[in-house]
């Protein structure tokens, strides 16, 4: 069973959000790539790429949180990097350059990227387990 975490529902803050520009990006891409997801690399910091995959291509694993929706593509990350990252909102925007070797957005002259802030007190939502 996996891990989702209720943001936007009226418990606290949403954990991810996206910039316009990134709105715009992930529009472009689900034009070639109508199903899709994302998921949050390893790093540490600000400046981490997010990994986009075609939905169908990548096995969201049991212990993979969902963080939320942007643009109506769902947000994963491992619950190691949740652990280390749960006290922060993940803002996707998009920069110049290229994307992961394996992620969507690799090839198109921008790549996505995850800035984050601190959730203040009492902000920070609730964690729940549900299916997928």
């Amino acid at each position: 069973m996996s891990t989702e975490l209720i943001g936007s529902s009226g418990i606290g803050e949403p954990r991810v959000l996206a910039t316009d520009a990134a709105l715009g990006f992930i529009a472009e891409i689900r034009r070639d790539h109508p199903d899709i997801l994302f998921h949050q690399s390893g790093g540490c910091c600000d400046g981490s790429s997010p990994m986009c995959y075609p939905a169908g291509d990548y096995i969201v694993g049991d212990n993979d949180v969902k963080l939320g929706e942007i643009g109506g593509v769902p947000v994963y990350i491992s619950a190691s990097q949740f652990e280390v990252w749960k006290h922060t909102q993940l803002i996707i925007d998009v920069v110049p350059g290229r994307g992961g070797m394996f992620s969507l957005d690799n090839g198109r002259e921008r790549r996505f990227l995850t800035r984050s802030r601190l959730f203040g007190s009492g902000e920070a939502c609730a964690v729940v387990f549900r299916g997928r």
